[in-house]
């Protein structure tokens, strides 16, 4: 079986995350992990809190901690809320390590030997009210392309577009607010990108065709625009230093490297972390350095972490000249909105994924999240499309299926799966619908087409309920207790399916549904066509239990809280 790397877009320390950076990451390369492992795969699923930059700095400010305590509390606290969310990550690591520090340093070096960095003067916002220069996200203003009035100097968050603190129309100090910033001259270290544009250009002609046509669309309008050489140091306190036996003045400046250098290395970073736990047993450049033949990497992101991923990172690993793993594919999404309008902290606009295990259980979050990924476009979070999805999907299609079978399956039998009569037309029937309808959910679940497996995998859930509905044991049995007999032991047999298949999008229900049966040797972790087929993994005479509800249903009651709450309205 092949050997799968997978990283999503590492979440910033500065405060949780809410559900549109959770559907745009870390959420679908988990479900792909998962179901992964379960085809026999060695899979490998990374990812890291991203600890540099100013926004740790800001968060750390306003809470009147010292940035590194700051990043250590705000990392334990994120991780508890994704393992709330079961993110299976094999490793879940931490850019400030000295792993990253170590592979960042090298990068730079390399880049250094290799003609692809420059020391240049420039001119940076200074700010004499805050007494230093101001970075990137110390500096806020009006963006010169879409004129949204809160943009960064990094990045707008509106339009996407990569900026410059000198860029920004009207700019002010993130730290105090002041408007009176100089311009003063500084040293920083430039990576040279335009030298390694055809390249670039070449690497990602040989892949664009695979990626989905987000990925490539960014990518290919960078490439088109010209890549750029970007300053990849900056004055802060916090961050990857600059070397000093490299860069003696430099360091002694106190320079330290570009969150967005050091950011997308960090994925080999806590990589070196998982395997410095067990280095008896785990080899981490046996998953980066020259495994091209041998590797499937994919990552997952969000529309916004495009260009780092596709141009930017690939640029910094092609001037290293050195043979690291590169990307293979580029899972993009687009943005999740809450109500149409962004997620917002300031404003209180939407959910976030802190508060959504407050309110239900992470399968029930898990599952819509991914059913309406947005993956083509945009998609909206309401609360009325959630309680509609969460009642006809999880508790009518799915648990109503599963506590009817075993509640009326006891209550005639007792605690042991029914004999009954041997499978007929129907069950025939029904072999052939699941098994191709299974056969559906694989093809989606390769092509990572997350929403079209979502509803594969609900299909495979309706069919049971319209062999239920036309075999209609309530009435056999009336006249045919075999006949009902047959009719349950299938569709426990469908429940033990739908416990192995659902695995990756609701784990936990799924192990409810397949501890419901007392089987002597389940170590099935998927079903073959011929397995669908014969649905005989549960045999006559095993004994089961009848769970708890597994999804309750959400009432009107629940939807008014949920929107006084959080609030319900489309955004102007």
């Amino acid at each position: 079986m092949a050997r799968h790397l997978i990283t999503s877009a590492l979440p910033y320390i500065n405060g949780i995350k809410h559900l549109g950076n959770m559907v745009g990451s870390m959420l679908p390369a988990d479900v792909y992990s998962r179901y992964l492992r379960q085809r026999g795969h060695d899979v490998l699923y990374i990812c890291a809190t991203d600890e540099h930059g100013t926004p740790a700095e800001l968060a750390a400010k306003e809470q009147g901690l010292p940035v590194d305590e700051f990043c250590a509390q705000a990392h334990d606290a994120q991780k508890a809320v994704y393992d709330g969310f079961a993110l299976a990550f094999d490793y879940f690591g931490r850019s400030s390590s000295p792993q990253n520090v170590e592979i960042t340093q090298h990068f730079a070096r390399r880049l250094n030997e290799n003609g692809f960095i420059e020391e240049r003067a420039i001119r940076q916002v200074y700010s004499p009210a805050d007494g230093r220069f101001l970075p990137d996200r110390y500096v806020e203003g009006t963006c010169p392309h879409c004129g949204y009035d809160k943009a960064r100097g990094d990045q707008c968050e509106n339009c996407t577009r990569v900026l410059d603190p000198t860029d920004l129309i009207n700019p002010r100090s993130a730290i105090s607010g002041s408007t009176d910033l100089e311009v003063r001259e500084t040293k920083h270290l430039f990576l040279l990108q335009s030298k390694l544009q055809n390249e670039v250009e070449e690497w990602v002609a040989r892949h664009e065709a695979v990626w989905p046509q987000l990925a490539s669309s960014i990518a290919r309008k960078w490439l088109t625009e010209g890549l750029h050489d970007r300053a990849i140091t900056r004055d802060l306190d916090w961050g990857v230093p600059v070397p000093a036996d490299t860069w003696p003045e430099l360091a002694a400046e106190g320079k330290v490297f570009y969150v967005w250098f050091d950011a997308p290395i960090e994925y080999l970073g806590s990589t070196k972390e998982w395997s410095d736990k067990d280095p008896e047993n785990r080899d981490w450049k046996s998953w980066w350095y020259e495994v091209d033949d041998t590797v499937r990497y994919t990552q997952f992101m969000a529309k916004d972490n495009v260009p780092f991923h596709t141009v930017m990172f690939p640029a910094t690993e092609l001037g290293v000249r050195e043979p690291w793993k590169k990307v293979d594919f580029v899972k993009a999404f687009n943005w999740l909105t809450y109500y149409g309008g962004k997620f917002s902290t300031s404003q209180k606009r939407g959910v976030f994924t802190d508060q959504a295990l407050e309110i239900l259980p992470a399968d029930y979050w898990r599952y819509f999240l991914i059913a309406n990924a947005p993956e083509s476009d945009d998609s909206s979070f309401t609360w009325e499309h959630f309680t509609a999805t969460v009642n006809k999907d999880l508790a009518d299609t799915l648990g109503n299926f599963v506590n009817r079978v075993l509640s009326f399956s006891r209550k005639r039998f007792g605690d042991d799966v029914p004999a009954g009569g041997a499978p007929g037309e129907a069950e025939a029937r029904l072999g052939e619908e699941i098994a191709r309808l299974l056969a559906e959910y694989e093809e989606h679940m390769e092509a990572l087409q997350f929403r079209k497996a979502a509803a594969a995998l609900r299909a495979l859930w309706s069919a049971g309920n319209s062999y239920l509905e036309e075999k209609a044991p309530w009435l056999e049995i009336k006249t045919d207790k075999d006949a009902a007999g047959l009719t349950l032991r299938t569709a426990m047999n469908l429940i033990h399916l739908y416990a192995v298949v659902s695995e990756p999008f609701i784990p936990a229900t799924a192990a409810a549904m397949r501890q419901a049966f007392s089987l002597a040797d389940d170590t099935a972790t998927w079903v073959t066509s011929a397995e669908a087929k014969s649905l005989t993994a549960v045999p006559a005479g095993t004994p089961f239990t009848v769970p708890p509800v597994l999804f309750a249903k959400l009432t009107d009651e629940d939807l008014t809280a949920y929107k006084e709450r959080f609030g319900g309205e489309s955004a102007e």
